[in-house]
């Protein structure tokens, strides 16, 4: 149960979208319809694919998000499937390529420190952070009320503890899927972070991510790259400074022993190295692409998976509820829309 502090808090924040659902479709006209395809899109095309001309497309109001020009943006989903295989297109505006994701860099007197927000309380990270955008699915219909109120059902702000908010769900047994994409860290090497969200409170030891949590790997992923003698362990082997033509991500492959002779002051190195994950937690491909202030995804995941974290689409003339999130350079403080969204499939 949400304390009254906490339910009260939550209201607030819907208000301001109240216009959004009065003024736009109502919430159970947003339905994106995957169509049957012979030839799969190739994701690195992205809406260039010949395969999503077929498919409609679906526009979704989203508000309420932080670093978005007036906080809000509209994302534009397509979908299409083959015999074993879902595939997603999605765009919105975002006026900025959100990269600089808290590097290391080198001060006037050689040493290094970590770019932080000034303003981050804990988690709340909105200025040297990433672009993201999230989908989060309603596994077997179990989460209670996700099919009128969206993800918002597992959403819980104003608790103790956290400056913005956790994600749970209300009992045992009711999990959601998330589909998290995390540029820096797993976009840009052609992977969605596959998560899941159940019903795990809030705890700043022993649960400090409250319900979300991360499928299981056997391999991969992301890490902080540590500071070792004063000096980031590791730097690309090109050398180069990620504001001078580098990455603010280093692949772990490219990886070398850090020789600080090769930076001079007001260089930034990557604080992050990033691998291609395995196993559950990596059976998203994506490819990411910024143009002209606007972001483009193509996704593909298989129809049906062997976890149990994973929403099944193994029935298709089922309907699946899904919410979506952009997040502009912020950590948490995404942009989002009322009431779910459905995928439906034409035979």
């Amino acid at each position: 149960m949400l304390s009254p502090s906490s339910a009260l808090a939550r209201a607030l924040r819907l208000v301001p979208l109240l216009a959004l659902a009065i003024g736009g479709a109502a919430w159970g006209q947003n339905t994106l319809t995957a169509v049957k395809t012979a030839q799969a899109p190739q994701l690195q095309a992205l809406e260039a694919a010949p395969a999503w001309a077929a498919a409609p497309e679906l526009k979704v109001k989203l508000g309420n998000g932080a670093n978005f020009d007036k906080g809000a943006t509209e994302v534009k989903l397509k979908a299409v499937y083959t015999g074993d295989t879902l595939y997603m297109l999605l765009q919105y505006a975002d006026p900025t390529q959100s990269v600089r994701r808290s590097p290391y860099v080198k001060q006037p007197d050689g040493s290094w420190k970590k770019l932080v927000d000034p303003d981050d309380k804990g988690g709340d990270n909105n200025k040297y952070y990433e672009d993201k955008f999230a989908l989060i699915w309603n596994i077997n219909n179990s989460i209670k009320g996700f099919d009128t109120q969206g993800c918002f059902a597992t959403c819980h702000a104003g608790e103790q503890g956290k400056p913005y908010g956790n994600k749970y769900t209300a009992s045992e047994g009711e999990l959601g899927d998330i589909w998290h994409m995390k540029s820096v860290r797993t976009g840009y090497i052609g992977q969605i972070d596959n998560q899941y969200v159940d019903n795990t409170r809030y705890d700043k030891d022993k649960a400090p991510e409250a319900g979300r949590k991360s499928d299981a790997k056997t391999g991969g992923g992301y890490e902080d790259i540590k500071l070792v003698n004063g000096k980031p362990e590791f730097m690309n082997k090109s050398g180069k400074a990620a504001n001078k033509g580098g990455t603010y991500y280093l692949p772990a492959e490219d990886k070398a022993a850090f020789d600080d002779s090769k930076f001079v002051p007001g260089d930034e190195v990557a604080s992050i190295m990033v691998s291609k994950l395995t196993g559950d937690r990596g059976n998203i491909d994506t490819v990411i692409g910024w143009k002209n202030g606007m972001w483009t995804a193509a996704l593909s995941r298989k129809l049906v998976t062997p976890s149990k974290f994973d929403v099944q689409f193994g029935n298709l003339d089922a309907e699946y509820a899904f919410g979506f999130a952009a997040f502009d350079n912020a950590q948490v403080r995404h942009a989002f829309h009322m009431g779910p969204i459905k995928l439906k499939f034409a035979k």
